[in-house]
């Protein structure tokens, strides 16, 4: 009678002993929303900066000067002396509009109120935020900026949509040192 009882626990015990075995993931991923994502974004950047292109074409008579972040910009007002450009932290005074690259206004000058911007460390579209850092103060700037440089994929909310590339006329009234710097 023990004898059939020691072979039911001895099965037992070899057959659960089997090491443990990977399941397989019921639905595979391919990774094919991430390439189309991808290419959409390239043919984006590349039809915006035609267009972009297009309009510096348009205006020899203006030196463009191609910023390594990825935008264009040109002087309005230059300030040729050594004066101090925005650091970390320090406060930003300045005036801006914005038009589409067809030169409709989207937002005045009277429409933007004078902002005062501590250098990244408050939201500031990332264009405009690394453009403020090529500026000195007295200095008036136009920069075209792609739509991954602006508002990008999702916008204002109010009156700028989706993938619109950007004119922004920028003048720094002046900037004030923090006590970092």
């Amino acid at each position: 009678m023990m004898k059939p009882i020691i072979i039911i626990a001895i099965t037992c015990l070899a057959f659960s002993c089997k090491t443990p075995e990977a399941r397989q993931p019921i639905s595979k991923k391919s990774g094919s929303f991430i390439k189309e994502s991808a290419e959409r974004n390239i043919k984006l950047n590349e039809r915006e900066q035609k267009q972009i292109f297009a309009i510096m074409e348009k205006q020899p008579e203006k030196e463009f000067i191609a910023s390594e972040s990825g935008f264009w910009y040109y002087y309005n007002t230059k300030v040729e002396q050594d004066t101090t450009m925005a650091d970390f932290g320090d406060i930003v005074n300045f005036n801006y509009n914005i038009k589409d690259l067809r030169g409709n206004e989207i937002y005045s000058f009277n429409d933007i109120p004078t902002q005062n911007y501590a250098m990244d460390q408050e939201e500031l579209f990332t264009g405009l935020r690394e453009g403020l850092k090529l500026m000195k103060p007295g200095e008036t700037v136009t920069f075209l900026f792609p739509s991954q440089k602006a508002y990008g994929y999702y916008g204002d909310t109010k009156r700028i949509g989706t993938n619109i590339p950007l004119i922004c006329k920028v003048t720094i009234n002046s900037i004030t040192k923090t006590q970092n710097n």
